[in-house]
């Protein structure tokens, strides 16, 4: 019984260690609801160039990032 509280104080401990960090600076976190993402210009899976505003001119465009085996 008592290794079970020690188990569940560690995770008390663990816990409010993660919640006390400090938020990630602005900088760091992203676009805000409803900022625009600044242009840029990547290749797709078949090797294609292609530009945010390109995209735009179809209609709303949704990023899909795969991270594969290999990185």
């Amino acid at each position: 019984m008592n290794r079970l509280w020690g188990v569940a104080f560690g995770l008390l401990v663990s816990a409010g260690a993660v919640l006390a960090a400090d938020p990630a600076p602005d900088e760091k976190t992203g676009l805000k609801l409803g900022e625009k993402a600044p242009e840029f210009k990547l290749e797709d899976q078949a090797g294609e160039e292609r530009t945010l505003s390109t995209l735009l001119k179809d209609g709303p465009v949704a990023l899909v990032f795969y991270r594969s085996a290999s990185w």
